[in-house]
């Protein structure tokens, strides 16, 4: 059909763009803070890789990066990714603050991906536990050999785990034991609607309770409203992240932010 012949023609187009971004450094790194609901104070940040085409203006991730994975871009994009929030948790060093970064399934095939992150910590004298990879279900699911033994080695080097957009997906139960998970991420798809939806409600609180029975912290995305957090927080959910707080930033933001914060404590 012609829509499928157009949607083939940008996904071409951006393909081929894609390299000279790389090359060109159009792609950029933003940080949305993640807020300890109990204090309200910013804890950790999660890293969001944008795209501001020269022509198009600013392509979302969920167009180019499933063209990073199929095109092999995947590995040099993730690892600009890590290395900027790693420079990100070094100037942070004096706030105890956590970067999460997005890895893909691809990524985890790669061999030096855990030389090369652990090598990039250890120049930057940046403490692996500032780090924390976000990994969804079907990553858990592949069991894969080459990526459990990853998974493990980043765990082993100190780095934490979060299972990102949790519940949306075929949720593998069995793994959060298998793998020591440290966090689990509550999709914004049942945020959006708890507050007029009470199974929403009931699946993010049920989610809640298994998490804490099994010590594993959990963050919800995608808060908007005062109502969102005030359940959240009823349910005894230990983090947020979203609009009512904070959109995603530019590092220098979120440094300013913490100075803001400590100073703040200081004076009270």
């Amino acid at each position: 059909t012609y829509e499928m012949q157009k949607f083939m023609q940008i996904r071409l187009k951006y393909k081929n763009d894609l390299y000279t971004a790389l090359d060109k450094r159009q792609l950029n790194v933003r940080y949305q803070p993640i807020i300890d609901l109990a204090t309200g104070r910013i804890v950790k940040a999660e890293a969001l890789l944008r795209w501001n085409h020269p022509e198009d203006g600013w392509i979302s991730p969920a167009l180019f990066i499933p063209i990073a994975e199929e095109c092999g871009l995947i590995n040099a994009i993730g690892d600009l990714v890590f290395k900027e929030a790693v420079c990100l948790a070094r100037r942070c060093r004096d706030f105890p603050l956590q970067i999460s970064v997005n890895v893909s399934p691809r990524q985890f095939v790669s061999k030096t991906i855990y030389e090369t992150w652990t090598t990039y910590l250890h120049e930057n004298e940046v403490p692996a536990r500032r780090m924390i990879l976000e990994i969804t279900e079907g990553t858990l699911l592949d069991n894969r050999p080459d990526i459990t033994k990853k998974i493990f080695q980043f765990l082993h080097a100190g780095m934490e785990i979060a299972i990102d957009d949790f519940g949306t997906g075929y949720s593998a139960m069995g793994y959060l034991k298998k793998f020591n998970i440290n966090y689990i991420k509550v999709d914004q798809s049942f945020v959006n609607d708890m507050v007029k939806d009470s199974k929403d409600l009931a699946i993010t609180e049920a989610i809640i309770v298994m998490a804490s029975k099994l010590g594993i912290k959990v963050v919800a995305e995608g808060i908007e409203t005062s109502e969102q957090r005030d359940l959240l927080m009823a349910a005894g959910c230990d983090y947020g992240q979203g609009y009512l707080f904070h959109r995603p930033l530019l590092g220098e933001e979120i440094e300013s932010l913490l100075k803001i914060e400590k100073s703040s404590q200081c004076y009270s």
